[in-house]
Parts: structure tokens; sequence; C-alpha cells
């Protein structure tokens, strides 16, 4: 695991907050999270309460060069300048710390939630399952998931969708990140899931993570790129980028059995259009699509 890691600081307008999330994400952050007013550690946040304001992130990208971080990070912010206006999002700046640092301060902002019969819970909250509830645990350590942000909620929301509509056998969940997709599929009943991710750091805590829930048998996670994966998967989810969905599209349509489902998520609204235009000509249906706050997830079916 990584030792040390920068911590850049930003002031964001609150609707901004998921946009530029997006884009430190895309310039290598390992993890952002917001801190906009003082938080109690015994009185967690109300999901609820509206943002207004500007908000404060805090992004941790891994130790490496810190030009080359900020010139990849300039890049990314010219290049969003377009469709993005930037001019209220202002850098505060940044300083180096320990892994331990910002890997346990998120913590309250991860509270249990259901999605269909999911209960999806951190490891250290007690809450327990009604009969009715399937448990999800999750540790997502230095990985992307814990089912918070809108993208994987409406990711987990069309895995609920595919399971009860008549099962799923097989699962590809590509950029697996904490594992979340996948263990959802497989504690719903998918027999093979397979879960691929490019950042080791992911691949070791989805593994710790299936074993936690007790799907590791079920459930094989590789750093394999996507062309060198074998087989075709009843369900293909990618909650990765618009950009990225697209630039795969001949790898997850490759992957997808007939009669299968292909879930593409982590697309802002404004995107919908040209991931459409990319994947619409593959199927001989449009796509269902579902969206909450500025993102959309299209489902694809065979």
């Amino acid at each position: 695991m990584q030792d040390s890691w920068y911590e850049l600081t930003l002031e964001v307008p609150a609707e901004q907050v998921d946009l530029v999330s997006c884009l430190l994400t895309e310039a290598g952050a390992a993890g952002v999270i917001t801190a906009d007013r003082p938080l109690d550690t015994f009185v967690p946040p109300d999901p609820d309460q509206p943002e207004t304001g500007p908000q404060t992130l805090r992004a941790y990208f891994p130790g490496q060069a810190l030009s080359a971080l900020q010139h990849n990070l300039e890049q990314t912010f010219a290049q969003a300048a377009s469709w993005l206006p930037m001019e209220r999002v202002h850098l505060l700046g940044w300083r180096t710390i320990g892994a331990q640092d910002w890997a346990e301060g998120w913590k309250q902002h991860f509270q249990p939630f259901t999605v269909g019969p999911l209960l999806i819970r951190p490891t250290w909250d007690p809450t327990p399952p009604n009969p009715e509830q399937v448990l999800l645990r999750i540790d997502p350590g230095m990985a992307f998931g814990t089912g918070s942000h809108a993208t994987t909620r409406l990711c987990l929301e069309a895995v609920v969708a595919a399971a009860t509509a008549g099962g799923i056998r097989s699962v590809l969940d590509v950029g697996t990140g904490s594992g979340i997709l996948a263990i959802a599929a497989a504690l719903l009943g998918a027999e093979r899931v397979v879960g691929c991710d490019i950042d080791p750091d992911a691949c070791r805590v989805a593994v710790e993570n299936a074993e936690l829930n007790k799907v590791g048998a079920r459930m094989t996670v590789v750093d394999t790129p996507l062309e060198q994966i074998a087989g075709r998967f009843d369900l293909v989810l990618a909650n990765i980028l618009a950009e990225e969905n697209i630039r795969l599209a001949n790898e997850l349509t490759g992957h997808l059995a007939d009669h299968g489902s292909l879930v593409l998520s982590g697309i802002l609204q404004e995107r919908i259009g040209a991931v459409r235009e990319a994947f619409d000509r593959r199927f001989s249906r449009p796509p269902e699509i579902r969206l909450q706050d500025e993102w959309a997830c299209l489902t694809y079916r065979r």
C-alpha cells in the first residue's frame, strides 16, 4: 500500500461537487471527500440535508512527482473548461500526508443503506439485516466504491433488477474498485463473477471484501486487460467514465453473452448522447436509462 499521499484541498460550488470529484478521479485521485461543515464523530451528517454555498473537497493522490501531478490536473481541468465553468473552483493548497490519515477520516460519511433486498453496510457498523434482507459488508479501503455515490447506486439497482428479472449466472465487473457490484451479484445468485481493475490496491481490497462476504469461491479478481479476459457473460458492468465506456465499446460488447445485459455508468447526463452514439448501433433496442443527480446509467439488452 502507498505510504504517503498528496492531499489537494479545493473550494467548489455545491452544484459542482460531483462533477469536480469526477475530474479529480480522472486526473488520478484515489479518493475524494467532502468536508463542507464541522463534523461530530458521534453524529453522522444527514444525507438528506441539501448542500448550499461553497464546499471544501479534499482529493488524495498517490505519492509521485508533484510537478507532474499538478500538470496532469491542469490539463484535465483545461479540457473540461468548455462544459464546466471553472471560475469558482479554487485550489487552496497541497500537503503530504500518511495513508492512515485519510483512509480513516471519511468513515463517518458512509452510512448503511438498502437497494432492493440488499442491506449495504460498512464493516464497522453493527446494523443487523432483517430476515428478508441480504447483507453486503464493504470496506473500500483505498478503492472506489461504497455504493453511496449516484453512479454506484444506479449500478446496484441494475444488478438487483437483472437478478430479479430472471437470475444472472455470470457477471463481468469492469473497473471493480472495492468489488461492491461484483459482490452484490454473487450474493444475489451469480455463479461465476469476474472483477477486473488496473489498480493493484483495488484488486487487493476487492478480494478482501469478497472473502468478507463469503463469495470468494465464486468471484475472481484480476488485473488482466479487458481484451485478454476470456468468455462471455450474462451481465457486464462498467461503472467507469463515459469516455472509457466509449473507448472500450468493442471489448464490452464482445464480452456480452446472447440475451445478456450491458450496464454502463459513470456517465454525466450531458454525455448520454456520445455514449449512445457508440453503443446504439450494436444493439437492436435503445437502452433503458436511469438518472440520479447529474449522472446516468444505461442498460442495453440483447
